[in-house]
């Protein structure tokens, strides 16, 4: 490839790449079909014809733009929780990253999966399924790290891994919602609070601790 066709394809993607950034933190707050070609083209001072260039259609910009919070998601909260061991400290550094994720205003919206689900659940499509697939594979995620605590015997085999994966993120959730809605900062010491008192009733430290005093 000549140099000047290599500078033009490196120009194109970091191009893309900024569009992307803001497209995402505009989704995250105003909802992926608050996304136009038209806006973006506002915000990054570019032509429109430059904004379609890159994607070609509303819903290719919402695919990318998903896929985009994806990768900021894996970075900032998947791959920081692989460091812990596998098991209840994984499941509880995952819970913790991602609560981080959102108390740090990572995207201006809060939890962009949490918004995009709620703007896009009775919407078929392949933005659905895209935002579908996602949800699912991060709950899918949570329930083997708590039945890999199972093979540890670090929780009963009793326990329903969906169950208490539905519980625990139901925590983050309603810490997200609080602190958007209502701007509560304290939501998210509800959330860590009830967090850690689940695992360790479903790790049968809250009872071991009781029978020793």
């Amino acid at each position: 490839m000549k140099p000047a066709v290599l500078y033009h394809t490196d120009q194109a993607t970091e191009t893309r790449r900024e569009i992307l950034q803001v497209a995402v933190d505009i989704a995250s707050a105003e909802g992926l079909e608050g996304l136009s070609i038209g806006r973006l083209a506002a915000e990054l001072k570019m032509s429109k014809t430059g904004i379609f260039a890159h994607f070609g259609s509303k819903e290719h910009l919402q695919l990318a733009t998903v896929e985009t919070a994806k990768q900021i998601f894996l970075e900032k909260v998947v791959q920081p929780a692989l460091k812990s061991a596998r098991g209840l400290p994984r499941l509880k550094a995952m819970l913790e990253h991602w609560l981080g994720y959102v108390e740090r205003i990572v995207f201006r919206g809060g939890c962009f999966f949490a918004a995009a689900s709620a703007e896009f659940d009775s919407r078929p499509g392949v933005v659905r399924d895209q935002i579908a697939g996602l949800t699912k594979a991060w709950m899918a995620g949570l329930q083997e790290e708590i039945a890999f605590a199972q093979s540890k015997k670090e929780v009963p085999t009793s326990l329903k891994p969906a169950q208490l994966a539905f519980e625990l993120h139901a925590y983050v959730q309603e810490a997200n919602w609080a602190f958007k809605l209502f701007n509560d900062k304290s939501a998210f010491l509800l959330a860590r609070r009830a967090i850690a008192d689940r695992i360790a009733i479903a790790s049968g430290e809250r009872v071991l601790n009781k029978s020793k005093r």
